[in-house]
């Protein structure tokens, strides 16, 4: 259910609709918030117990979100500041709470309720988008019943808006990435989602000795965390710390609202016959990309989320299939590269139960734009295979070997903007705009000089305009840089980036 308002005079008031259904048995909880800065918009979200009752307003780089029959769960804090969101504070008022938002002055808020899939809570999302001259600033409402709106508020008088500093759609994400990269010389740090399988009631297979395999997997990924963090020009995230459980599809979810590069999944194999031994890395199938692809484009509460930084629920089922597909295409095959590396590292600790990256349908796996992998780090039925993942010593040489993998990955493929892309330009005699070294005497490539910000390797599909677009310079910009001549660049080229 959505519903819209203009802006009048800078203040924006919605009421909950007379003809939704207000009360519920019990008042709903609030038991998180989060936040992330996509291309086109910053979202916010709010994870609730239950259905919720509540009113918005926004002003003067405000929003405010009255709870009347809400509190906050002791876990409860306010996410930090990114893109268009500055920041959050809550208090209660007589019998409910109240969220107060600091955001971009001018920005556009939209929300919508978000009812639970797959063991998830119901979500509040607030989403803000940077002002537009042209455009209504609006803000929608959703009352988490699933009941259809009954009238749309009738329009009211539009006061002029002034457009931010924010007009490049970019602008917000890269601001927010160099802001956190800031003890990395201005290079963002890629970030790897770990995954510990199983866990709480569910304890995944049963070694002959007993052992558990979400104990296994715990430590594993605990120690590959430990790993990547000690590592220049990365960070980990884990999906679960202790033992608990966690949906299958919130796992990749989490991966995806922490703007992962990577998902990582530990597991560890069984079979009904004990000889079965070997490591082995999975990718998500064929069948698997096409079936999800069908329910993200089916599911409007899918659509709504960002595809590689492109929301798709503002176009037309034609080219959100194209974009999707080319997002899928590009994550299948980053993951096919990293399987490939992890599974050459694990063959090195001893033999592997396929010599090949397998595939399959599994559910943590079906990230639409985040390259995924399943890493079954050795069969728990074996007993011999059991001794070794209960040892400390063998759980470290197999987080050695998927972070080999995964460096490896990372190393050859830097993403743009990243401590890696910087240290493959200072390899390569490139010096980017954010480099120390300015001054040092080291001769770079007269192509870069001091004015080049960035690399970017051309991927298929790809256009100068797009590039152009994705760092927020002009396409005359982008060929000057690289003495081009032609409207065209060939995939696999790499580009250097200039700053405007």
């Amino acid at each position: 259910m959505r519903g819209y308002l203009n802006n009048w005079g800078g203040w924006v008031v919605v009421a909950i609709l007379a003809a939704a259904p207000l009360c519920v048995t019990r008042a709903a909880d609030l038991k998180g918030a989060r936040a992330w800065a996509g291309p086109e918009y910053t979202r916010v979200v709010l994870d609730a117990s239950g259905p919720l009752r509540y009113t918005i307003s926004q002003k003067d780089g405000q929003v405010v979100v009255d709870l009347p029959d809400s509190r906050t769960t002791s876990s409860f804090s306010s996410p930090s500041a990114q893109g268009l969101y500055r920041g959050m504070s809550h208090a209660r008022v007589g019998d409910g709470m109240q969220l107060t938002a600091r955001v971009a002055p001018a920005s556009r808020l939209k929300s919508f309720v978000l009812k639970p899939a797959s063991g998830t809570d119901y979500r509040l999302v607030l989403d803000l988008y940077p002002a537009d001259a042209n455009a209504d600033a609006s803000v929608s409402v959703s009352v988490a019943t699933a009941a259809p709106a009954k009238a749309a508020p009738a329009p009211v008088a539009q006061a002029p808006v002034a457009v931010p500093s924010y007009s490049n759609p970019t602008h917000s994400r890269r601001v927010a990435a160099e802001q956190a990269a800031a003890m990395l010389n201005g290079q963002r740090q890629v970030v790897v989602a770990i995954d510990a399988g199983h866990g709480g009631k569910d304890q995944g297979a049963h070694g002959p000795g007993g052992t558990l395999e979400k104990n296994v997997t715990l430590a594993v990924a605990r120690e590959l965390a430990a790993q990547i963090n000690r590592q220049p020009g990365m960070k980990a995230v884990l999906t679960r710390d202790s033992d608990f459980y966690i949906p299958l599809k919130q796992r990749y979810q989490i991966a995806r609202e922490n703007n992962a590069d990577l998902f990582v999944s530990i597991h560890a194999d069984s079979f009904t016959n004990d000889d079965a031994r070997g490591s082995s890395v999975w990718v998500l199938s064929p069948r698997g990309k096409t079936s999800e692809a069908a329910r993200w484009l089916a599911d409007r509460e899918n659509r709504a989320d960002l595809i590689g930084g492109t929301t798709l629920d503002d176009k037309d089922d034609s080219l959100a299939k194209v974009l999707l597909d080319l997002q899928q295409g590009w994550a299948m095959q980053a993951s096919d590269v990293v399987a490939g590396n992890v599974l050459k590292a694990l063959g090195q600790l001893g033999p592997t139960h396929r010599g090949y990256v397998e595939r399959a349908n599994f559910v943590v796996l079906r990230s639409p734009d985040v390259p995924s992998i399943l890493v079954e780090t050795a069969f728990i039925s074996n007993p011999a295979e059991e001794r070794r993942l209960r040892d400390p010593a063998h759980q470290k040489k197999l987080a050695e070997a998927v972070m080999g993998g995964v460096r490896n990955y990372f190393e050859s493929t830097p993403p743009p903007g990243t401590w890696f892309a910087a240290e493959a330009a200072r390899r390569s005699g490139v010096r980017l705009a954010s480099s120390s070294d300015a001054g040092a005497g080291k001769t770079v490539a007269s192509r870069t000089e001091t004015h080049a910000r960035d690399l970017h390797k051309v991927g298929r599909g790809e256009s100068l305009s797009s590039i152009a677009r994705q760092y927020g310079v002009s396409v005359g910009a982008l060929k000057n840089a690289n003495q081009i001549n032609s409207n065209t660049v060939r995939a696999g080229t790499t580009l250097t980036i200039p700053t405007g």
